[in-house]
């Protein structure tokens, strides 16, 4: 409790400061023509320029802008919402969010703290996505980061250099005041965090409108909005059971007890509680995840011993964020301990890696922060899961005599859900989900329909099914070979393909747990190709689904010609032995992925050697994908290369240099 801000010297002199040493009034007049324009040559003559190399000077910037701040807020302040709403609303439109920023405006005339910090981090977000709008105007590939996309050339074609340059002073450089950056990430307490600079970059938002507006009469450039990102709703997204108002209550209680959050950033966490209750979703959320992130960062510092760390660094060290907090190794290379503070199984990790990191996952923060998410249409869904697990947090670290309301009836199944949470955006659990749904595909192919066999003429090359049989007898004699490593009630000696290659036994397998946190490199190599073994597995399946199904209908309608006909049957006989090779197939990607992490256990030679292996299996699938498909249909070559991958995987079972052979 002895911590009363996180900033470090340097930055909260910048912010806090700064921009106040200028005692002289400054006359609003001299930046706001008469038809309520901007005017930016009378704001650009504030920014300071380094003798040296004429680069920003920051810190005289920040200094001699202070007072046309101060004048800024308070001509706001002077407006009614009606004339602000005739004098700007229409500024505002190049955003596609112009609610956002007439709501900062309403802000701004009480100044409560909270909500002056969350309206800036929702412009900031907004206005950065507007910015990357106008950049495609010019170019294809939009920078990810706000510093990039601020220094860039396209962006000055558009509005100017030195205009861009006031921007920086207040956002995307680390040498500015940085406000949307020390706010995200959850450096700066409301209180530090003047309410002048967000009453400037509304002003500026609008006059960058101003000059879009002209530039693109001048070009006859039509700006485009990208769509927004949609979460699509699922279980997936469902780790905690919905909140109710008692939870709520509790929570409130457990925010003034938790050694998880600092005194100084209670009011975010009061307001962000207050969000969910009045239905602001994504209010609560944005306002909640730098909390978690200052509070993971004050037990990552505590744990690590490197209480330096908590602060922001000066803009020559990064600070520590997220992806550090929740990496392996800090950069010392020591062990990073708060996983272990949080404790086994790595549930807390894991849900951060899925809601915030993984590629695959929702990525909130990323994508809230980058303003790629309608905040109007935010998702209950998604919020509820976000509070919900700030919650759990909360519990986990509160004192003892805070015992009667942890264990309260409504906070045990919430407890339960986090300790029981297993990642689902990892790639490997992808690859488990992936396998299944491919299953299922081919599960499916004993319902297609077929001709009558009376219908069926003898034509020369089909007689009989020899070449089926031998691979049905070659399929199972490598199930044999891998009994030892599948769960023992799977098999029935009359018939091991169909008693083994079950949809039961996968996702028995399946549910197998397999460590996600810290994959290393190899194990993360080895996923990656299973998931595309997989993938072309199941585009097979449907290419066999559709064919099937429409040869049928023409057969029976008689309107195939006679190669046509002849093509057919030959797809009918290969189904056959397709099914039960594509389940094979499937068994065998799962059995390696629940021993995936084996592979750290072999040599350089015998690593590479498997991931040929592995690669030489992804070929035969490609190859399957091109001759199945409605363009070639050429089913006696799919008989040749099953031929050739069947001896292929017999051979490496035999000499047992699969990853299940190492695990045992």
């Amino acid at each position: 409790d002895s911590i009363t801000t996180c900033l470090s010297q340097p930055v909260h002199y910048a912010i806090c400061k700064l921009g106040f040493e200028k005692k002289d009034t400054y006359d609003i007049n001299n930046i706001l023509s008469g038809n309520g324009e901007v005017c930016w040559q009378a704001i650009t003559q504030h920014v300071c320029y380094l003798e040296s190399d004429q680069s920003v000077d920051y810190i005289k910037s920040i200094r001699s802008l202070g007072p046309v701040c101060e004048s800024v807020n308070l001509y706001f302040k002077s407006l009614t919402k009606e004339q602000f709403v005739i004098q700007y609303a229409s500024w505002f439109h190049w955003t596609n969010c112009t609610e956002v920023f007439l709501e900062v405006f309403d802000v701004l005339q009480y100044t409560q703290a909270t909500e002056v910090a969350l309206g800036l981090m929702k412009l900031t977000s907004c206005l950065e996505r507007a910015l990357g709008d106008v950049y495609l105007l010019n170019d294809n590939d939009c920078p990810f980061l706000l510093r990039d996309l601020l220094a860039s050339e396209q962006l000055a074609d558009v509005f100017g250099q030195a205009v861009m340059n006031v921007l920086r002073v207040f956002i995307g450089s680390p040498y500015g005041l940085n406000l949307r950056n020390v706010l995200w990430h959850g450096f700066a307490s409301p209180q530090e965090i003047p309410a002048k600079y967000c009453a400037m970059l509304l002003f500026l938002t609008a006059g960058l409108g101003q000059l879009l507006q002209t530039y693109l009469l001048q070009t006859k450039c039509v700006l485009v909005h990208r769509p927004y990102v949609v979460f699509i709703s699922s279980e997936e997204l469902d780790a905690f059971p919905d909140l109710n108002n008692e939870i709520l209550s509790i929570a409130e209680k457990l925010v003034k007890q938790s050694s998880f959050v600092l005194k100084t950033m209670l009011p975010f966490w009061t307001a962000a509680l207050t969000a969910f209750k009045q239905s602001r979703y994504a209010d609560s959320v944005i306002l909640l995840l730098p909390q978690l992130e200052v509070g993971l960062r004050l037990l990552f510092t505590t744990t690590n011993k490197c209480p330096n760390r908590l602060l922001t660094a000066e803009s020559s060290a990064l600070y520590t964020t997220f992806n550090e907090m929740l990496a392996k190794h800090l950069d010392n290379e020591e062990v990073n301990q708060l996983p272990v503070v949080l404790e086994e199984p790595a549930m807390a990790s894991d849900f951060l890696w899925d809601f915030l990191n993984h590629q695959e996952g929702p990525r909130i923060r990323d994508r809230l922060s980058h303003g790629e998410i309608n905040l109007e249409t935010f998702p209950r869904e998604v919020a509820n899961q976000i509070v919900g697990f700030a919650i759990t947090i909360l519990c986990r670290f509160s004192d003892e005599d805070m015992f009667s309301l942890k264990e309260h009836m409504d906070i045990k199944p919430l407890m339960n859900c986090a300790s029981c949470y297993r990642s689902q955006f990892h790639p490997i659990s992808r690859l488990k989900k992936q396998v299944l749904e491919c299953m299922k595909s081919i599960h499916l192919w004993p319902e297609l329909p077929t001709v009558p066999e009376e219908q069926i003429p003898m034509i020369k090359g089909l007689e009989g099914n020899a070449e089926a049989n031998t691979f049905i007898l070659m399929i199972s004699e490598i199930i044999s070979q891998l009994q030892h490593y599948m769960p023992q009630n799977c098999c029935s000696s009359d018939d091991p393909i169909d008693s083994v290659l079950t949809e039961r036994l996968l996702m028995e397998l399946c549910d197998t747990r397999i460590c996600t946190l810290y994959s290393p490199r190899p194990v993360l190599e080895v996923v990656v190709v299973l998931r595309k073994i997989s993938t072309q597995c199941h585009q097979v399946s449907q290419q066999v689904i559709a064919g099937a199904g429409l040869r049928y209908t023409q057969w029976m309608n008689k309107t195939l010609r006679s190669r046509q006909r002849h093509n057919y049957l030959r797809m009918l006989n290969s189904i056959k032995f397709l099914s039960p090779v594509l389940r094979l197939i499937l068994l065998l990607i799962t059995l390696e992925l629940v021993s995936v992490h084996s592979v750290c256990k072999k040599n350089p030679f015998d690593y590479q050697q498997y991931l040929k292996f592995l690669k030489s299996l992804l070929q035969y699938t490609e190859n399957l994908v091109t001759h199945t498909s409605p363009e070639k249909n050429k089913w006696d070559e799919t008989m040749e290369l099953t031929n050739k991958i069947l001896i292929k995987i017999r051979k490496i079972s035999d000499r047992k240099l699969m990853l299940m052979h190492l695990a045992t």
